[in-house]
């Protein structure tokens, strides 16, 4: 276990505590109960079921094929697992564009059916009304500004956002707003550093970076990335702490070469 060590449940109080003190919150994602299980006795705050899943895991070339019921599937396994970490559901590409209500009936089953602690959603403003709804109905809710995959094809591609003055303005005003509408918190991706710690600082809820330097209040990475098991591509924020791709190839080479030379199974392993 990390350093931060004791086995106290993660809620919203506890991630604004963090902040309030300047202890910085580690979040990572996780979409299996092998993994969540890990990440989670490691002593990370939050585990995002980030609809990443969709790339890292199902093999799309977006976020944007992702379902409900994808993510309420791998919701409840990383629930499952998880004992101290903070579980937040990742809701999915239309899940919460269409209606308020739609919007609410899907972040309800988040918490009912997939057994999260809260959900997360993209946008600044445009999802303002939603926001409002849900966090009102007692379900913690985490933003998501910057570069927001689901919009990717309306941002031109994954681009660094908030580069010029207009842009850096509208996200500044988008953070406030999520925050009154009762966000708990905010995902910044590809966000400018000097921008990003601007708008921790003007913020009493904390910031969670990816790709918007160490100002935020915390930071999340994908596991499969930072673990070095997904090769498709490599973000440039991405810090690879293991490179877990050899170490797996290397480990099922070996077993598929004792098994053509009849080296296993052994005695050991026999009945």
């Amino acid at each position: 276990m990390s350093k931060q060590g004791k086995i106290n449940k993660i809620t919203t109080f506890s991630i604004q505590k963090m902040k309030t003190e300047g202890e910085k919150i580690s979040m990572l994602t996780a979409y299996d109960y092998s993994t969540a299980v890990l990440v989670d006795e490691a002593g990370v705050d939050l585990i995002l079921v980030g609809d990443s899943l969709g790339m890292v895991i199902l093999g799309y070339d977006s976020t944007l094929p992702v379902t409900m019921e994808d993510m309420i599937h791998h919701t409840k396994t990383v629930s499952r697992a998880a004992k101290r970490a903070m579980v937040i559901g990742d809701m999915p590409f239309m899940s919460y564009q269409i209606s308020v209500e739609e919007a609410l009936r899907n972040a309800g089953r988040f918490m009912k059916e997939a057994g999260a602690h809260g959900v997360k959603l993209e946008g600044g403003r445009e999802v303002a009304e939603a926001v409002m709804k849900i966090t009102s109905s007692g379900i913690p809710l985490m933003g998501h500004l910057g570069l927001t995959p689901q919009s990717v094809h309306q941002l031109g591609g994954y681009k660094v956002q908030g580069k010029d003055d207009k842009t850096a303005k509208r996200m500044i005003e988008d953070a406030r707003i999520l925050e009154e509408a009762g966000a708990f918190s905010i995902v910044l991706e590809c966000v400018p550093a000097p921008l990003a710690g601007e708008i921790s600082r003007s913020l009493t809820i904390p910031t969670i970076g990816i790709g918007a330097g160490v100002e935020c209040d915390g930071q999340v990475l994908v596991v499969n990335d930072m673990l070095g098991i997904f090769e498709k591509f490599t973000p440039k924020f991405v810090k690879k702490y293991a490179k877990l791709n050899i170490d797996i190839r290397a480990a099922i080479g070996q077993y598929i070469d004792e098994v053509k030379d009849s080296k296993f199974p052994g005695e050991e392993h026999s009945f």
